[in-house]
């Protein structure tokens, strides 16, 4: 029992100083949650203008005319603003898998508008999308045919005996053909992740397009040519989180900033604008080269003639990604020993099959020196060497 003696004592009332210092621990502990908060709330006050973006989304605007059409296939010439600053045009060959505007892609990330701010008259073939009917079509076709065609016609549009000849991925392949078939046209030779050896086991196309593993021959048998949703579905399970996961991640925590969701809303216009390939092209290109790799063998024959790389003397210029799923560096590279050339640079870059051509980073640095080696390489309009040509 409680005297007077010994009251029992009360709680001490917590100091002023003491309740402050607790809600500015549980103010801090919120805080992170508040910031996500806003930034949600930020995120879905740009939904409309994400979805306005999205129909407003426009790829391949740098203005082009059709100046040769022949089938699918056609010419497009970039137009200038001012007069070129070389006289040897500059002839972009892409891939037969999806569209060619990923080298013009939009304002600011567009390999077409690289060149023509350098000062070259740029073309571009656009190999269109083949019919069933087309399903014959050949590697021979595509190489001795259109591409042929292509660069005699640009030759004679502006009175030139060679020109500048780039080729991109499966493009590039069909590039080093021509100039291993045609040297005599060809001034300078870029191949931008382009594969050539295919020994190799750096990348996944060249494991699952092997022999043991993949019947290319049941394939087009059944289908005539090569599905736009087949090869979609490849390309996509490569990298199944970057392409499936972390990309749309990346795209909803980036909502809030216009730039970005145009960067993205291109570029995914392109990845899902889907095309087959012609099935005799595909069949041959699978079996002579992936399964078989007659190329730097030297066993490749095409209208009649045996593909000697050794042809090859021009000036050659190799472009790769050091993080390139599609196509290993060592397959571009890999061209090195079959070439006569004595003037080869290689360029590479810390980003995908893609990004080598679409990414800021690519845009900043490997591009301008990209088009600069070729300025280097040409002739002015007075006939003379460009300013800083090799020795």
């Amino acid at each position: 029992m409680a005297t007077a003696e010994s009251p029992i004592e009360q709680p001490a009332e917590p100091s002023a100083e003491r309740s402050a210092e607790r809600a500015m621990t549980a103010d801090a502990g919120l805080r992170p949650l508040y910031a996500e908060q806003r930034k949600l709330w930020r995120r879905m006050l740009a939904m409309p203008r994400v979805l306005r973006q999205a129909r407003e989304t426009r790829v391949g605007t740098t203005p082009a005319d059709v100046v040769l059409t022949e089938g699918t296939h056609k010419l497009l010439h970039y137009r200038r603003e001012e007069p070129a600053v070389y006289p040897e045009p500059l002839l972009l060959s892409y891939a037969l898998v999806n569209r060619p505007y990923i080298l013009d892609l939009q304002p600011g990330r567009s390999v077409v508008e690289q060149y023509l701010e350098r000062g070259f008259e740029v073309y571009l073939i656009d190999w269109g999308v083949p019919s069933d009917a087309d399903h014959v079509l050949t590697l021979e076709h595509y190489v001795c045919g259109f591409l042929k065609r292509a660069a005699t016609f640009v030759l004679e549009r502006h009175q030139q005996k060679r020109l500048h000849l780039l080729g991109y991925c499966m493009g590039g392949t069909m590039s080093a053909l021509l100039a291993a078939l045609r040297p005599e046209l060809i001034e300078t030779l870029t191949l931008l992740a382009a594969p050539v050896e295919f020994a190799g086991q750096g990348a996944l196309l060249n494991l699952w397009t092997g022999a043991g593993h993949f019947d290319v021959d049941a394939l087009i048998d059944a289908c005539g040519n090569c599905p736009g949703w087949f090869l979609q579905s490849c390309f996509l399970a490569m990298n199944p989180v970057g392409n499936l996961v972390e990309k749309n991640i990346a795209f909803y925590e980036q909502m809030d900033d216009p730039r970005s969701v145009r960067n993205h809303l291109c570029l995914e216009a392109w990845v899902n604008d889907n095309i087959p390939v012609a099935g005799e092209a595909f069949r041959e290109f699978v079996k002579s080269l992936y399964q078989r790799n007659l190329l730097v063998k030297g066993e490749l024959w095409l209208g009649g003639r045996r593909v000697d790389l050794g042809r090859i003397s021009c000036p050659l210029l190799l472009l790769t990604a050091g993080k390139d799923h599609l196509v290993a560096p060592s397959s571009t590279e890999g061209i090195r020993p079959h070439v006569g050339s004595s003037d080869i640079q290689s360029m590479e870059i810390g980003a995908g099959h893609v990004g080598l051509v679409v990414g800021s980073k690519a845009h900043q640095t490997l591009w301008p020196a990209a088009t600069r080696w070729l300025g280097e390489r040409s002739t002015s309009k007075t006939g003379g060497p460009a300013a800083g040509a090799p020795s």
